[in-house]
C-alpha cells in the first residue's frame, strides 16, 4: 500500500496539472457515479490526508479517492484516454489527463462534509502545520492503547496518518523498539513520532523511501525486505513475521539484536 509520502506526491502532481483550470474531462468508472459529470467546473486544489487524496473542486464538491494497495494515479498531457478496464476515474482539461487507476475507493462528498471520509484519522505527518501540538496528539492517540504491540499502533491511521508497513519497521529498527513492545513500554514515543514525521519529510520530495540515506539499489532499507540477511549494524540475520489479525495483517522485519524482544507477546 503506498505510504504517506507517495500520496503526498501523487496530490501535489494532480494539484500542478489541474488546479485553477476548468475540468473538460469527467469520467467516473465505478457503477454508483456513472452519471455523474464534472465538466465546466474549476479544481480548486487537490490535497492529501495521509493516505487519502481529496480534490476539490468549486461548487463545493470533493472527489476522494484512495489508492489502497494497487491503487496510482497517472498524469499526461491532454490527449485519448487508453483503453484499459483497470482505470476507474478521469479527470482532465485543455491541458493535462489524470487517470486513477486501480484505485480502492472512488467516491463524491460535499467539501463541508469531508469529515466522513478522513475524520477519524489522526495527525497527518506530513501536514503543513505539523508541530509540538501535531505530535503530542499523535502521542497521546497511541498512548490511549498502552497494551496494543507498537508494530500495529503505528500502522492505525486512527493514531497518526501517513506510516505503511516501510515505514512501520525502519522507524522501530533505527529506535531500537522491537515491534511486539506494548505501545505503554515503548521508552521515547515522542521521539519515535518525531523520528516518523521526519523519515516521511525527508523522501516527500523524491522517489522510493530511504531511510539508510543510500540511495543506491538495495541499500535504501535497513530491515523492511531482507529477512534472512545480515543486520546492517550488527550482522543478526533480520527476521520476518506477519504482525496482526485478519485482514489487518502485515509483515514486520526487525533485527533480533539491535531491537531486543519485550518479556513476552512476542511472536
Amino acid at each position: 500500500m503506498p505510504e504517506g509520502d507517495v500520496v503526498w506526491q501523487t496530490a501535489r502532481r494532480l494539484h500542478e496539472a489541474l488546479a485553477g483550470r476548468p475540468l473538460t474531462r469527467s469520467d467516473f468508472r465505478v457503477p454508483r457515479l456513472a452519471t455523474a459529470d464534472l465538466r465546466g467546473r474549476t479544481v480548486l486544489e487537490a490535497v492529501a490526508r495521509g493516505k487519502h487524496l481529496l480534490v476539490r473542486v468549486d461548487g463545493g464538491v470533493t472527489v476522494h479517492t484512495h489508492l489502497m494497495m494497487d491503487g496510482v494515479w497517472r498524469v499526461r498531457r491532454a490527449g485519448p484516454v487508453p483503453r484499459d478496464h483497470r482505470i476507474r476515474l478521469v479527470l482532465g482539461n485543455a491541458e493535462w489527463l489524470a487517470l486513477g487507476y486501480s484505485l480502492g475507493v472512488v467516491e463524491l462528498l460535499r467539501t463541508a462534509e469531508e469529515d466522513r471520509a478522513v475524520g477519524h484519522l489522526g495527525p497527518d505527518l506530513l501536514d503543513a502545520a505539523w508541530g509540538a501540538e501535531s505530535a503530542a496528539e499523535a502521542v497521546r492517540r497511541l498512548r490511549e492503547q498502552p497494551a496494543r504491540a507498537i508494530g500495529e499502533a503505528l500502522l492505525d491511521q486512527s493514531r497518526l496518518a501517513g506510516i505503511g508497513n516501510v515505514y512501520k519497521s525502519e522507524v522501530l529498527f533505527l529506535r531500537g523498539v522491537h515491534p511486539w513492545t506494548p505501545t505503554g513500554a515503548v521508552p521515547d514515543l515522542p521521539g519515535l513520532v518525531e523520528l516518523a514525521h521526519r523519515l516521511l519529510d525527508a523522501n516527500k520530495d523524491r522517489y522510493g523511501h530511504i531511510t539508510t540515506g543510500d540511495r543506491r539499489p538495495g541499500h535504501e532499507h535497513w530491515v523492511y525486505g531482507r529477512a534472512g540477511r545480515p543486520c546492517r549494524r550488527c550482522g543478526t540475520r533480520i527476521e520476518r513475521a506477519a504482525q496482526g489479525s485478519g485482514q489487518g495483517e502485515r509483515a514486520t522485519f526487525w533485527c533480533p539484536r539491535c531491537q531486543p524482544a519485550p518479556s513476552s507477546g512476542t511472536p
